[in-house]
């Protein structure tokens, strides 16, 4: 390791209680960008960014969009040569509720011990905030042990990810000059466990949609009217069970038409990591898989695309009886979609599915709430291997290439609006309770986060000399 490097990893140990507490600091602040009622907050929250990487030296700033504000902060490298990386991260928050759940104040962050070492447990520990401050920690120390960074730097915080990004392709679109880099480092990922680092390469697209089936005017006594039509909950039920079959395929029609299949080499890959399914549904309380016959519970949920029924809705659903045919039934239904597939033809097609099954007299209304292409990045980059290398000098052990089931689209939007690609490190674990109660991120995945970005930033800077700096 060189010892710039080293020195770097040094100042980090040293300081990393300081770190900590910045980290607790941004966790106090509520920043629910989904409730109006917390819009000053989120404010606060993107402001409170803006805040620390003008202390570290940056020329930092919170821009407004038509929705919460976007942070965006530059710093020049050491060399004009040295390349050019957006990193990207997102402050806003998913709402805590159930409350009722919590062990602690969701937003009083605290240190408790786990099975693991210490972790902190907060809304936003692990998404995003954790992340985000991983890099902006390391962007720290560089600073404050050679007075410089060794890459071009340009930063955006998000604050609408986690209600769908509304602002986010509009204000890439204005702000494409400024944004303008070689590569992204998207830190909203996990890593494959505690001790072994990732780059996650594949995530699932994303279609979801609102449907409503009205049948009668309005609510009708079941006792008057029960037997003599169709009850729009029964035939909604009935309907949305017909998505997937008792093989776990999809029954839309052409719906894998455009998927693009797993390679021998990639199952094989994934083969050897070794996934540990009895564990993996353990942790939720199920005991036996169900899915798309002929493939692995890894496979399906990395590279395979599924459609599930988020929610149903109708009639009387309060407390106690209350005897009624409901007017109309609601669905909420996303389908997780895979390379190669088309979004619109997905949203087209499932909405055709629907309407095809239609009971007669009756009719149908749609909501869309979204659609995002799968994204596949590339595997052969001087920037990915620079992470790699950046990775496995941290952890002492080679970093995995693995998928995610999830969807982040803005990978999608700064390949389609910026012109280039991403490289999803991150370091939550699959037990962080993500959009649950009692979030929380390793004490460890935070320190080594921290240290992870400065190896790979000492990496990404010798890719303009055409050579990997020497461990």
């Amino acid at each position: 390791m060189s010892t710039q490097l080293t020195a770097v990893h040094n100042h980090i140990d040293k300081h990393f209680d300081a770190s900590l507490e910045r980290l607790k600091a941004l966790l106090r602040i509520p920043s629910i960008s989904t409730d109006p009622a917390y819009k000053t907050q989120t404010r606060q929250a993107g402001q409170w960014v803006v805040d620390q990487l003008a202390e570290i030296g940056f020329e930092a700033s919170l821009r407004e969009t038509a929705g919460h504000p976007m942070v965006i902060a530059r710093h020049a490298g050491a060399s004009d040569d040295a390349p050019h990386v957006l990193y990207y991260g997102h402050y806003d928050v998913q709402p805590p509720d159930p409350l009722e759940l919590w062990t602690s104040d969701p937003f009083e962050p605290q240190i408790i011990d786990g099975p693991r070492g210490t972790r902190i447990v907060a809304r936003g520990a692990v998404d995003d905030k954790g992340q985000l401050m991983t890099f902006i920690e390391a962007f720290r120390a560089w600073k404050s042990v050679h007075g410089e960074l060794p890459i071009n730097v340009t930063v955006m915080i998000e604050g609408e990810e986690e209600s769908g990004s509304p602002s986010l392709d509009a204000f890439l679109k204005a702000n494409s000059d400024e944004l303008a880099a070689d590569v992204c480092v998207v830190c909203d990922t996990a890593m494959w466990d505690i001790d072994t680092p990732a780059i996650t390469y594949m995530l699932r697209g994303l279609v979801y949609i609102e449907a409503t089936l009205h049948g009668p005017g309005h609510d009708l006594h079941s006792g008057v009217y029960g037997g003599s039509l169709r009850n729009p909950i029964n035939a909604l039920g009935r309907i949305v069970g017909e998505l997937v079959g008792d093989d776990g395929r999809i029954a839309i029609p052409g719906f894998y038409d455009d998927v693009i299949d797993l390679t021998p080499e990639e199952r094989a890959q994934w083969k050897a990591l070794g996934f540990n399914e009895k564990s993996f549904l353990g942790d939720i309380g199920v005991t036996t898989a169900f899915g798309e016959t002929g493939w692995s519970t890894l496979e399906r949920t990395w590279a395979r695309p599924t459609c599930d029924v988020n929610g149903i809705k109708g009639g009387y659903i309060g407390e106690g009886a209350k005897t009624v045919i409901g007017s109309h039934a609601t669905a909420k239904i996303s389908c997780r979609l895979v390379a190669d597939m088309d979004p619109d033809r997905v949203h087209d097609a499932l909405i055709g599915f629907l309407k095809a099954r239609t009971p007669e007299g009756y009719r149908w209304s749609f909501k869309s709430f979204g659609r995002a292409p799968a994204i596949r990045v590339p595997t052969e980059s001087p920037f990915l291997e620079a992470a790699k290398a950046g990775l496995e000098q941290t952890y002492g052990k080679p970093a995995f290439l693995i998928g995610s089931g999830g969807s982040i689209p803005v990978v999608g939007s700064i390949r389609e609006i910026l012109g280039y690609d991403s490289l999803l490190v991150g370091f939550g674990l699959e037990d962080d309770r993500m959009h649950s109660p009692n979030e929380k991120f390793e004490v460890k995945c935070y320190h080594m986060g921290i240290r992870s970005h400065a190896s790979i930033m000492h990496r990404f800077a010798s890719i303009s000399r055409g050579v990997v700096a020497p461990s």
